[in-house]
């Protein structure tokens, strides 16, 4: 009995001499698919990348994919004592599916960084990440919260996960909130119990999607700077203390950039 294996097989001398000629093969799904990637430079100065595109010829359809930029993480906050902390947010992430038409042009913009390397207790939200044009209407990407820092030790220790946005919302068809990140807990220590200024950690979030990880954590008796450069799209890096003296100071850092992605075909 003849299976789907048997039939999937051509062979050479099956096909008719001068049968197919190379006009047989000019339409190729290739020859009208491709995808345009749109970002910034990966550093805390980065402007993202506005500009006009302009679709290729023979296209028909598009798939537009938007990230907003991370949010900032927060200042040490104060000098003098410690603090609680959060993690900053990575962006929201936007889609659309739109036909289209060959030398239409958009104006697309992936965010940049927001550049206020706070020492206050709050960061900067990151910038949005936007598509303009046919078929669009209002589509963007919304960046990711900043980070904060309090004395109030009573603030909740869990997360939370905004997870899918409803259709149409940002004029998109589908859309994902970002993980909201939990704060900072409180740690123990064999000689000094459970001590709200010997050890922090917090970990940004990563823009939906993606997969990126950051990660920082401070001991006692020292101060830390949000001084790395994070993925695309990923919260910032907090400042963190645990030093309770006078005259020590921090400043976050800046979350990561904001990307675009369009398919078509």
């Amino acid at each position: 009995m003849a299976s789907y294996s048997s039939y999937k097989k051509v062979n050479g001398d099956q096909i008719a001499s001068n049968s197919l000629s190379a006009s047989s093969f000019s339409d190729s799904p290739n020859s009208s698919y491709g995808v345009k990637w749109f970002y910034g430079t990966p550093d805390r100065c980065s402007p993202g990348c506005c500009c006009a595109w302009s679709v290729p010829t023979g296209v028909q359809n598009m798939w537009v994919q938007a990230w907003g930029a991370g949010g900032n993480g927060t200042g040490a906050c104060s000098c003098n004592r410690c603090q609680h902390f959060m993690a900053a947010q990575g962006g929201y992430y936007n889609s659309k599916m739109i036909t289209t038409s060959g030398g239409t042009s958009y104006t697309v913009c992936a965010g940049g960084v927001y550049r206020c390397l706070s020492r206050e207790c709050y960061g900067c939200t990151g910038c949005s990440s936007y598509v303009n044009g046919t078929n669009l209407s209002n589509f963007c990407a919304f960046g990711g919260r900043c980070g904060q820092a309090n004395t109030g030790w009573w603030c909740g220790c869990s997360s939370t996960n905004p997870c899918c946005l409803q259709p149409g919302n940002n004029g998109g068809d589908f859309g994902i909130g970002n993980h909201d990140p939990g704060w900072s807990v409180s740690k123990y220590d064999t000689y000094r119990g459970w001590c709200h200024c010997w050890q922090h950690a917090t970990s940004p979030t990563s823009a939906p999607l993606i997969g990126t990880s950051a990660y920082q954590s401070v001991r006692s008796c020292w101060i830390r700077c949000g001084c790395w450069t994070v993925p695309y799209g990923h919260g910032g890096m907090n400042a963190l203390t645990t030093y309770c003296g006078n005259g020590h100071c921090g400043q976050g850092g800046t979350g990561g950039g904001g990307l675009v992605k369009i398919t078509y075909f």
